[in-house]
């Protein structure tokens, strides 16, 4: 029998976990400052769960400012986390797991069983009051483990956020591509046109021969069909950069800038990427507080595999005629014919199998920084290459033939295929420039979300370029 003493600190405990236990409730933002946080110090955006009319009426302002605007990269961004609603879907899985949380450290209700019979002139009642003993004993680590769940959501859904933002920035990237190939397209086309015109006429007056006229018919035709083509993947681009904004009416007749932002000034240059993506990938950190709250669930289904169920309960029973009873009763499954040794091994599979996707995680993660990292220098220096070499001399060579056209040297048509020379080449550097910052988003994702201090700084658009000023 417990003593005196003992027995009232048997009770203070059992008051004090009631009492923690009914203390628990949902927070106002169900952990979205860590989304918010991440969002303001990866990208400087500001993110937002839009739970009430007024908080979206606020995004919805804030977007029609911002689409007001010839959109810009950064722009765009904002404007999905602000706007896309698949985002927001994905923001109630914070709900949701702070309702599990909330959930598992409250006590189970207490049950109240009640029986009244009659034998005769003999009234028996029978009052019981019993409470699951079993889960108050494990309440304190059931607590932890959920905790550890609602952790890791947080950090699964702002890196859900981040990959909303990469994506944003492809498709921005992307469609400001495409729209400026179709502008170039079109001036190919039109140039076509007047020298296929000008070849009929010289052709018809016997000044031209069949095959070259052909030649000329065969270039305007060709064109004409790319500059379908190139209007065609415009469009679907900017649909694709529509659904990732989320807006749809009026809102979708956004004005992109005519040309992608030029290059950096300087080639970048990162170090130790591999451990920096090891310490900020919000993936990594998630897959750690998995395997530690699979650790301590492991130890839990350990401790309880012997006690299925126990519960504990007060009796108060009475009879006409007969003194009051009173007292408890304790029930207790036997592990007869299940010890629990199934669940254990189970509880040790899911274990090894969550600490092996940890291992592969940080082992992918290492090989896209890496990939990811060549396909930045390279499209780097590829794009400068364009733009230092291959452009610069197609345009000395054009301005040579334009000379010698000039002093009659050279004629018309010896200028338009000069001219249809160069449209690979400035097709070649339009699409090197979209690599490039297609292959920037690619190493900012690997790398959680941004690149570090140093190269952030480097990688900002030379001042003469369109976002420079």
């Amino acid at each position: 029998m417990l003593k005196p003493s003992t027995r009232s600190l048997a009770l203070c405990a059992l008051a004090a976990t009631l009492l923690l236990g009914g203390c628990a409730t949902i927070t106002q933002d169900s952990g979205f400052k860590t989304v918010a946080d991440v969002a303001r110090d990866r990208l400087g955006k500001d993110a937002t769960w839009q739970r009430s009319p007024e908080a979206r009426d606020s995004a919805a302002q804030r977007t029609r400012e911002l689409l007001a605007q010839p959109l810009t990269m950064d722009s765009a961004v904002q404007i999905a986390l602000l706007n896309n609603r698949g985002l927001q879907a994905s923001y109630a899985e914070l709900g949701l797991s702070e309702a599990a949380l909330v959930q598992a450290s409250r006590l189970p209700n207490p049950g109240f069983s009640f029986k009244r019979t009659r034998s005769g002139d003999d009234l028996s009642i029978e009052r019981t009051f019993s409470l699951s003993f079993l889960n108050l004993l494990t309440l304190p680590m059931a607590t932890r483990i959920e905790s550890r769940y609602f952790e890791q959501t947080k950090l699964l859904v702002a890196n859900q956020m981040l990959q909303v933002a990469a994506d944003t920035r492809r498709a921005y990237v992307n469609a400001v591509a495409a729209e400026q190939s179709a502008r170039y397209a079109e001036q190919v086309q039109q140039a076509a046109e007047a020298g296929a015109e000008f070849a009929k006429r010289l052709a018809s007056a016997g000044n031209f021969s069949k095959l070259d006229r052909a030649r000329e018919q065969a270039f305007y035709a060709e064109a004409t069909a790319n500059l379908a083509r190139t209007r065609q993947q415009a469009q679907a681009e900017r649909e694709a950069l529509i659904r990732m904004l989320g807006v749809w009416g009026a809102d979708t007749g956004f004005k992109l800038p005519e040309r992608l932002p030029d290059l950096p000034k300087d080639r970048p240059e990162l170090q130790q990427i591999e451990a920096y993506a090891l310490r900020n990938r919000l993936d990594i950190q998630a897959g750690k507080l998995q395997v530690e709250g699979l650790a301590s669930s492991l130890g839990l289904t350990q401790a309880t595999r012997f006690i299925n169920v126990l519960d504990l309960g007060y009796v108060r029973n009475s009879k006409s005629n007969e003194p009051r009873e009173t007292g408890y009763e304790i029930g207790i499954e036997i592990p007869l014919f299940d010890w629990g040794g199934a669940r254990v091994a189970r509880a040790q599979s899911i274990y090894m199998q969550a600490a092996d996707q940890l291992a592969d995680t940080a082992v992918r993660a290492r090989s896209e920084v890496r990939e990811s990292y060549v396909r930045y220098q390279t499209a780097y220096d590829l794009s400068r290459h364009y733009r230092d070499e291959v452009v610069p001399l197609r345009k000395t060579i054009s301005d040579e033939m334009l000379l010698r056209y000039n002093g009659m040297l050279v004629s018309v048509f010896e200028l338009l295929a000069d001219a249809r020379e160069q449209v690979n080449a400035v097709n070649g550097y339009i699409d090197a420039l979209r690599g490039y910052w297609i292959a920037q988003t690619d190493l900012q994702m690997a790398l959680g979300g941004k690149l570090p201090l140093a190269e952030a700084n480097a990688t900002a658009p030379a001042p003469n370029s369109p976002e420079g000023h």
